[in-house]
């Protein structure tokens, strides 16, 4: 059973990197929100094979359906054009290079020169609720003032979206 684990897990796993990469890479901003889509989808069937139930209830509900909704309607609303020559970016390709590189030393020290007394320590630690059901226990008693603190920018960043692109569709018309 840990082949077929594993099999699945690289799969998912080379399904939400290729989607990521394909984001970022195409010009159709329609086509990037399907990619991105498709990454989240990716990372989603990578939390249900980890058996995290919350997170894949959240990852599908939360950024598969609320965000991807929220780039739907973006989209629809700004209407982006493609302009007719696009910008040439020299000095940013160059700091995004120097950046990459700084990234990929620090992944490549974190996994080959980690130690494994900080493995076993990260283990051994448990501070995170079972199930669902003491999450949402520990939300809505512990963490309800930030919960609820987080809910009103969003709708208050939902509302200046919205007042945004009307005033942009005034211009236009």
């Amino acid at each position: 059973m840990t082949v077929l684990n594993s099999i699945l897990f690289y799969f998912l796993a080379a399904l939400a990197i290729g989607s990521a990469l394909l984001m970022v890479t195409r010009r159709n901003i329609v086509h990037a929100a399907i990619f991105l889509l498709a990454a989240l989808l990716a990372t989603a069937g990578i939390f249900l094979q980890l058996q995290a139930d919350f997170l894949f209830i959240v990852q599908i509900f939360l950024f598969a359906g609320g965000i991807m909704a929220l780039f739907v309607f973006a989209i629809m609303l700004v209407r982006p054009g493609i302009p007719s020559q696009p910008p040439r970016f020299t000095r940013q390709r160059f700091v995004a290079t120097i950046l990459t590189l700084i990234l990929a030393a620090q992944v490549f020290f974190a996994v080959v020169l980690g130690s494994g007394s900080l493995r076993l320590a990260a283990r051994s630690v448990d501070i995170a609720p079972k199930n669902t059901e003491a999450v949402g226990d520990a939300l809505f008693r512990q963490f309800i003032v930030p919960f609820e603190i987080a809910s009103i920018l969003l709708l208050l960043a939902m509302i200046g979206a919205v007042v945004i692109s009307r005033r942009n569709r005034d211009a236009f018309d």
